[in-house]
């Protein structure tokens, strides 16, 4: 296992390292926190999953590859990599549960039974796939529930539509068992990064707002699902408030779910993850990290940032950020995308752009 393990790490960097232009000394953090490489030479890393053997596996969007990474000596770097799938559909999302991972691949959800026994030559099979197969937003951030089932976005087939299944524009809940599907939340464009609040297990989640209606409207958001089923307004009302000048005609802001927190517009927020460990200071204990992957498309660039969402009695009352640098006069370093908390209370972030993934550790000046 080892041995092709470092081969593939000699064939993968080769074309990985080129593209990273990531310095470590560009990046911002408060007092106490500091970012260090956990790997790079990663293409395209999107979301992570850690299994309780210590492997941790990445998802990859434009790549379309799997790996699975290990820090073996315990060294805070992971030196050991394999590469578990190749020629996927954008699979940027993956879970992992019970000795199986899941990856998500547009319309099908794989899995690969007894991943950590079979990392050299992994067994693909189809899990689910009665899944919209559109590529517009079809990329997906999956986890699961604290009940067990694996939650799917998917998101609008557009920049702004309506619906066109009972699937699109939706957060679905797949019951592993079963195979049925049910509705956590509708009206959500593109989400792709959510988490469960530690103490009240409601699903919280982001939303990248529509385009197309100038740089600084409408907002992108945080949301929080208190009932299922809610509509969060898209494509009729977005930011709460703001009617879509196509299908807002008639609509009633007032019968939608107010956003959490109403981001700047077009800062692309991906993941989210609250923090259960204890090695950074109380205040972040229960806190929302959010990962700004960065505009795309506006006159001046927003986002690009790695921010704290603090959250009192199920309201959020600050939002101050934690990692910035990763953009700087309008030329870019780094895209944070997803995060991933390890046993020991650290923080991985993937960045997409530079290809490798950061760790963030704090220790008391």
């Amino acid at each position: 296992m080892m041995k092709r393990a470092i081969t593939l790490l000699s064939l993968i960097t080769l074309s990985s390292f080129a593209s990273a232009k990531m310095s470590l000394d560009k990046l911002i953090t408060p007092s106490g926190f500091n970012v260090d490489f956990y790997i790079q030479g990663i293409d395209n890393p999107r979301q992570m999953a850690l299994s309780e053997s210590g492997v941790i596996f990445v998802g990859s969007r434009r790549a379309g590859n799997v790996y699975a990474i290990l820090d073996k000596n315990g060294d805070g770097k992971a030196e050991t990599r394999w590469l578990v799938a190749e020629h996927l559909s954008q699979p940027s999302g993956l879970a992992y549960k019970d000795g199986d991972l899941y990856v998500a691949d547009i319309g099908t959800i794989y899995r690969y039974k007894d991943i950590l026994n079979h990392l050299d030559k992994p067994v693909k099979e189809v899990f689910f796939d009665e899944l919209p197969d559109d590529m517009h937003h079809g990329w997906k951030f999956i986890r699961f529930s604290p009940d067990g089932h694996l939650i799917i976005p998917v998101g609008a087939p557009c920049n702004i539509c309506e619906a066109p299944t009972k699937q699109h524009n939706r957060i679905l809940s797949l019951d592993v068992n079963s195979k049925k599907l049910t509705v956590v939340a509708e009206g959500v464009r593109n989400s792709v990064g959510f988490d469960f609040h530690p103490q009240t297990a409601e699903l919280w989640f982001s939303d990248n707002g529509r385009d197309m209606m100038g740089d600084d409207i409408p907002p992108d958001e945080i949301n929080r699902v208190s009932q299922m089923g809610s509509h969060f307004g898209y494509p009729y009302v977005h930011g709460g408030d703001i009617k879509d000048p196509e299908f807002g005609q008639g609509k009633d802001p007032a019968n939608y779910v107010q956003p959490e927190l109403k981001l700047g517009a077009h800062v692309a927020p991906l993941g989210i993850e609250f923090y259960n460990g204890k090695s950074f200071p109380s205040q972040y204990h229960n806190q929302l990290f959010v990962t700004e992957h960065g505009s795309w498309n506006r006159s001046k660039k927003v986002g690009y940032k790695v921010a704290v969402a603090t959250i009192e009695n199920n309201n959020i009352v600050n939002y101050t950020p934690v990692i910035s640098g990763f953009m700087k006069d309008e030329e870019t370093f780094g895209r944070p995308a997803a995060i991933l908390e390890l046993p020991d209370g650290s923080l991985l972030i993937s960045d997409d752009y530079a290809n490798v993934i950061y760790r963030l550790t704090y220790q008391k000046p």
